[in-house]
């Protein structure tokens, strides 16, 4: 069956439900996804959407965690909650038989969440400790120092997973009021696909919500990306440079030109080998194993990004190509056989992000939250087969925005160039 929307009434809220039956196996799983639930909504305490992610995988409060997740496991169901950049999301997966007992626990959550001392301590204590892990991982270092930048003086710069400082903030009493705010109806979307009929979920649904406020629809605010060209470098004991750039990409997420936006990607640098920057810094120049970029367009941002690793005597030079490429790709765009290869992949590897029903549903949110309509993707597909490079080369020298490059580098080498 293809995937659909349906809605179900609690509380006099109409929550949508993206839905797909299959047989084929006897299994059901289900996401209750609550949008401008995620980081986005952290304010000033970095880290508190994540944070109360995992207070809300605990259990249920009363209950130990270890033996919510035994009850949960002697019934191989899959529990979890996770937060995003824009989304808070319960997930629950099971055997066809196991669905109807794992949704009752989740309906146990919702009602009484583990908002505990033991399960506080305990997040906090993971919390801390991955903190401390990450202080290792350049990657890491250099891709919160780049979100910094480009986001400066805005609290959507913070690190998801939080600072030391901001998780010494949280209290039982702010994860509490954060669960109370951002779990309701009005900002709800569910996702369900597997062996279970319409009549049967919507049952089930209906006294799982029940026990959730109807609230009022919130807005995603919208975070530009500092349009002033800068650099960092973060001195520290690697063997090699990381380096991370973005820029501002003035195209919002329901633009009817993002598939141009993906064709050009591809050829700039989302393909690997055969891409602009990958020929120019590891084909031509051997400076790197990779280097990568793609455009971003989500609902509360849109931005250009990319990131290469080379040798720390190398930054400088392969910064200064990461220039001249983009340059070159805004000032005379694509070339056909550019465009031809772009096309041949996108249109050939595309069909394959609906092979498997959780790919199908996901895509089927993704079109629905952003006001696209299910099988968006499909139209979008001819777009790209017809998109001429007349059409691709207006569109890319139309975005010399993406010049305005922002890097961020983590060396042992402090003899960077300064930006220029």
């Amino acid at each position: 069956m293809s995937t659909e929307v349906e809605f179900v009434e609690i509380n006099k809220i109409s929550v949508p439900v993206i839905f797909e039956e299959d047989k084929k196996l006897p299994i059901v799983s289900m996401q209750l996804v609550f949008l401008s639930g995620g980081s986005i909504e952290d304010g000033d305490t970095a880290g508190l959407a994540r944070f109360t992610s995992k207070i809300l995988s605990e259990g249920v409060k009363g209950t130990s965690s270890a033996d919510f997740a035994k009850a949960l496991e002697e019934k191989a169901i899959n529990f979890g909650v996770s937060a995003g950049s824009e989304t808070l999301v319960f997930e629950l997966s099971s055997l066809k038989e196991e669905f109807e007992f794992g949704v009752l626990m989740v309906e146990k959550v919702l009602k009484n969440p583990n908002i505990s001392k033991e399960a506080f301590e305990k997040v906090y204590t993971q919390t801390q400790g991955i903190i401390f892990d990450k202080e290792s991982d350049f990657d890491y270092v250099a891709n919160v120092k780049l979100r910094s930048l480009m986001y400066e003086n805005s609290s959507f710069g913070q690190p998801s997973l939080g600072t030391k400082e901001s998780i010494q903030k949280i209290n039982i009493k702010k994860v509490d009021a954060f669960i109370k705010e951002h779990l309701d109806l009005s900002n709800l979307i569910v996702v369900v696909g597997g062996d279970i009929d319409k009549a049967q979920l919507k049952g089930l649904l209906t006294k799982l919500l029940s026990s959730l406020r109807a609230g009022e629809k919130r807005e995603l605010p919208f975070y530009d990306v500092s349009g002033t060209p800068k650099s960092e470098t973060q001195i520290k004991q690697s063997e090699q440079a990381y380096v991370y750039f973005a820029a501002p990409f003035f195209l919002k997420a329901a633009n009817k030109d993002v598939y141009k936006a993906k064709v050009a990607g591809f050829i700039l640098g989302e393909s690997g080998f055969g891409s602009r920057l990958m020929d120019a810094i590891r084909v031509d120049k051997g400076l790197a194993y990779s280097a990568y970029s793609r455009f971003s367009t989500e609902k509360s941002s849109s931005s250009f990004f990319g990131y290469l690793q080379t040798k720390n005597e190398s930054k400088d030079e392969a910064i200064e190509i990461v220039k001249k490429v983009i340059k070159d790709f805004t000032a005379k765009g694509a070339t056909q056989k550019e465009l031809e290869q772009a096309k041949r992949f996108l249109l050939g590897s595309e069909p394959l992000r609906v092979e498997t029903m959780s790919q199908r549903l996901s895509l089927a949110f993704h079109e629905y939250s952003r006001g696209l309509g299910l099988g968006y993707f499909k139209t979008e597909l001819k777009n790209i087969e017809s998109l001429s490079l007349e059409e691709l080369n207006s569109f890319v020298k139309s975005h010399q925005e993406i010049n305005g490059l922002i890097f961020s580098i983590v060396t042992n080498d402090n003899s960077s160039k300064p930006q220029r």
